[in-house]
């Protein structure tokens, strides 16, 4: 998912805590907020780390450059309109790590405008927490199963083409390692990267000044 050297990877450690944790907090505070206490039962309801990351996937995304956190349990049942809260719910981790994403972005614009004195391990390690927040959002909201943006869509399709589009969640572990075997990955990520980093510098300048 995410492919830098040593060095890189180890300065973004606290990147993809930050990225992983503040997801899924976002998924369960959505959640209860909407009316499903199920995130709060099942101790999600926290910024503490160890109730969101995934040993496992942490490990494999440092080997094998794919991973993952331990996902939300939500019961759409419990919402009060099932589709809508159930779409808001999946936007909401990919939206939080949108808006930590511009918070390092805009730190880093700050420091090169002002010339602030900072050591190459912080500023290096803010650039990690960009980087990771955005490659997160971007890959989270990929419409495969299950990932966030496969939540959207199947609640906007018809009924009939939800229940189809939802059976490819038995290919979705194929699909990802083709994903990441291939250059695809990055032919999808890196132009709406590059997207986002342009929302972002245009934003960031207008409240620089």
């Amino acid at each position: 998912m995410f492919g830098f050297n040593f060095e890189e990877m180890l300065l973004g450690i606290p990147g993809l805590i930050i990225a992983m944790t503040f997801h899924e907090y976002a998924h369960a505070r959505a959640a209860v907020s909407l009316g499903d206490f199920t995130p709060r039962l099942m101790g999600r309801l926290t910024l503490d780390p160890r109730a969101h990351i995934d040993p496992i996937g942490l490990i494999m995304l440092f080997l094998v450059r794919f991973g993952w956190a331990k996902p939300v349990m939500v019961n759409p049942s419990n919402f009060r309109q099932p589709k809508r809260d159930d779409i808001l719910v999946s936007v909401a981790g990919p939206a939080m790590n949108l808006l930590l994403g511009f918070i390092a972005f805009y730190i880093i614009l700050f420091i090169r405008t002002h010339n602030v004195d900072v050591s190459s391990i912080t500023y290096g390690i803010i650039q990690m927490i960009f980087v990771y927040n955005v490659n997160f959002a971007i890959f989270n909201m990929l419409p495969i199963p299950p990932l966030d943006g496969s939540h959207i869509l199947r609640n906007l399709l018809p009924p009939d083409l939800a229940y189809r589009y939802q059976s490819i969640e038995r290919y979705s572990l194929l699909i990802m390692i083709v994903f990441i075997a291939t250059p695809l990955l990055s032919v999808v990520l890196m132009p709406l990267f590059q997207l986002v980093y342009s929302v972002y510098k245009i934003v960031g300048s207008i409240l620089l000044f």
